[in-house]
């Protein structure tokens, strides 16, 4: 590991804590804790996040810190066991006193420490892809909503260059995210014309390894004479079995073509990608992607992790944003006081990964480019399909006649995260 940086003990896999060499005194560092999970079911994707902050950290230790002052990391490990976040949350605030969280991937992992940063008033960055209808003034969510991740994919799927598809079956895992994110899109789906019999819905628990069925389910739903797509919301390591399975049953792309909201480039290093290849992932990035600031950085990453085989994925590029906006902020207002921070980060602008500007907007979260990505044999993504320019993210839903009347806006004098929208505020 490398030792550019400095981290104390702070709870890990087996025994609790996860050591690392360096202790400082409180004084003298500024403290960023880490909350990923590195053990349990979503292990398979929260891992990387915890490598790509002690890189980030690395790289900002090595520009002379922050303010004067060295950055330590706190990690600890939730271990994919949600009620285990907040009990963490609270540590590294109240225990650690760290200055900032870089953390979480479900949402119903962020739904446990949510409480938990406001009534502390902590800092969270959360960097993962999410189903919106929720804005808190304590979180920064630097993954995509679902209108810059969803909602396109969907709309790219129902056009002829996606293959004009008309069924659909919705496939995730049972918890808030893929609940809500699917709530949206059968709304959104009946909007367009599609009939309650062309949507299937399908639901399995965390970590689910017995996919034979539903496969074959999916194969019968798609066989009444109209093109069929699966979009997928199964999160963590449920994916190794589900693709495998689709390979078993020889579900093609040209056939029945998947689209998945949680499967990138580290999902797909356990498994054999030549009978996916075709599928879809739709994301704000892809570690293809051909710009100098994405080569820069993999050259970067890959010489600190020491294994020219590790890949980049979407929501470490979301930490690498949020990391940097935050970094940013720290150095704007002077200080790391929550309150000045916060307010320095509307407005901060950090160069993306596919060669465009990442903006941090008043409602918490980023504008950023939507693209979809074709599986390819060595693991990678081909990009078929992307935005003119930035989308900006949205709290809350169009689609849903609850939420579509709310705004976000964390603005000082007026802070608020579901307000109704001003009367001017046409969209």
């Amino acid at each position: 590991m490398k030792s550019g940086f400095k981290t104390i003990a702070a709870a890990g896999v087996l025994a609790g804590s996860l050591a690392f060499s360096g202790m400082a005194q409180a004084a003298d560092t500024i403290k960023v804790g880490i909350l990923h999970s590195l053990s349990g079911t979503m292990a398979i994707s929260e891992t990387a996040l915890k490598d790509v902050m002690l890189f980030m950290i690395d790289e900002q230790n090595k520009k002379g810190g922050l303010l004067g002052k060295q950055l330590e990391a706190v990690v600890v490990d939730p271990a994919s066991d949600w009620p285990l976040f907040a009990e963490k949350a609270r540590e590294l605030i109240e225990q650690h006193k760290v200055d900032v969280v870089f953390g979480n991937w479900t949402s119903v992992s962020r739904k446990s420490v949510l409480p938990v940063f406001e009534e502390l008033n902590g800092m969270l960055f959360y960097p993962v892809q999410y189903e919106g209808e929720e804005s808190s003034r304590n979180i920064f969510y630097t993954g995509a909503a679902p209108n810059q991740q969803a909602i396109p994919a969907v709309e790219y799927l129902m056009s002829e260059e996606g293959g004009s598809v008309k069924r659909w079956v919705l496939a995730g895992t049972d918890y808030v995210y893929p609940r809500t994110t699917n709530k949206i899109l059968e709304s959104f789906l009946k909007a367009k014309g599609v009939p309650a019999e062309d949507i299937m819905i399908n639901y399995t628990p965390f970590g689910h390894s017995d996919w034979q069925t539903i496969v074959s389910d999916i194969k019968s739903f798609a066989s009444a004479g109209k093109k069929t797509a699966v979009v997928s919301t199964v999160n963590g390591d449920a994916n190794v079995p589900f693709y495998k399975e689709l390979g078993n049953q020889g579900i093609k792309a040209e056939d029945i073509p998947v689209v998945a909201f949680s499967v990138g480039e580290e999902e797909l290093a356990g498994i054999d990608t030549g009978p996916l290849v075709g599928h879809l992932a739709a994301w704000n990035y892809f570690m293809s992607v051909d710009a100098p600031e994405n080569e820069d950085l993999i050259k970067k990453w890959h010489a600190f992790i020491g294994d020219d085989k590790r890949v980049f994925n979407d929501p470490m590029e979301a930490h690498y944003i949020g990391f940097n906006m935050w970094a940013q902020a720290v150095e704007q207002a002077g200080t790391t006081n929550i309150d000045a921070v916060r307010q320095a980060m509307y407005g901060q602008e950090v160069p993306n990964l596919t060669g465009g500007i990442a903006v941090m907007n008043t409602n918490h979260h980023l504008s950023k480019p939507v693209l979809i990505g074709e599986i390819q044999d060595d693991g990678q993504f081909a990009t078929v399909w992307e935005t003119d320019g930035v989308v900006v993210g949205d709290a809350w839903s169009d689609f849903l006649p609850e939420s579509a009347k709310l705004t976000a806006d964390w603005t000082y004098p007026w802070v608020c995260g579901n307000c109704e929208k001003p009367k001017y505020v046409t969209n």
